[in-house]
């Protein structure tokens, strides 16, 4: 009698990369700071100016990831239009969302190349969540990027938070001083950060060097002390990305 072969599945264990992953575009020495920080905590809030290359680094961090094969997929996620309401827009859950992804979207490809990436997304490694679709899901062995934090509120990032599940990684990104929200008081992203002061593996930084035009700086700079001067102004509610 011949015996049939075994067909039982043999685990083998991913493929590493030995060399370190080369992106375009290197991080300075504040980002590799902060990249230590968001490494060695579960959930990390990155806050910073406009231009202070939140984004950047958070993408930085999670392809190195992704590529080491420490994780299976990137999850995108942030705020869009009011009360959420994407429905009404043409196409697939990428292609309603794909106005307010634009920016990460153009951060991978800083750092990696359109083609290269562009495998990886119609490959289903990167996914794109809009905030009210994330109740119910649980992200395993995934990290997770929110991007323009500072315009979640309370309720939605204390759902945001507990989607993430073993094995996986949070970035969140914000701004203090863009927030849309009627009420800036709303914000969950400043209420989470002061919390990290309480909650263990829970950790804030704040990227302080700019990495646009110094004219930049200064216009923000100018805007924040008028407002802070008149805080019941149009000022309070300017949009800068």
């Amino acid at each position: 009698m011949v015996s049939k072969p075994h067909t039982d599945e043999v685990y083998r264990p991913k493929r590493v990369p030995k060399k370190p992953i080369s992106f375009s575009i290197q991080l300075n020495e504040e980002q590799k700071l902060a990249k230590d920080v968001i490494l060695n905590n579960t959930i990390t809030l990155l806050a910073g100016a406009a231009g202070s290359g939140k984004t950047l680094l958070a993408c930085n961090v999670a392809l190195d990831g992704l590529f080491r094969r420490q994780y299976d997929k990137i999850i995108i996620t942030r705020p869009t239009v009011s009360k959420e309401e994407i429905g009404f827009l043409p196409g697939d859950m990428r292609e309603k969302m794909d106005p307010w992804v634009q920016p990460i979207y153009q951060n991978f490809y800083t750092l990696y190349g359109k083609d290269k990436m562009q495998k990886y997304l119609d490959g289903g490694q990167i996914e794109i969540v809009p905030v009210s679709f994330m109740r119910g899901r649980t992200f395993l062995d995934s990290i997770v990027i929110v991007d323009e934090a500072q315009n979640v509120t309370h309720e939605q990032m204390e759902m945001i938070a507990s989607r993430l599940g073993l094995r996986s990684k949070m970035i969140i990104c914000g701004d203090a001083h863009q927030i849309d929200l009627r009420k800036k008081s709303d914000s969950g992203f400043k209420f989470l950060y002061k919390a990290s002061k309480k909650i263990k593996n829970l950790e804030a930084i704040t990227l302080r060097k700019n990495h646009r035009e110094p004219i930049v700086e200064d216009i923000l700079e100018y805007y924040k002390e008028e407002q802070d001067k008149r805080p019941n102004t149009i000022l309070s509610g300017s949009r800068l990305n």
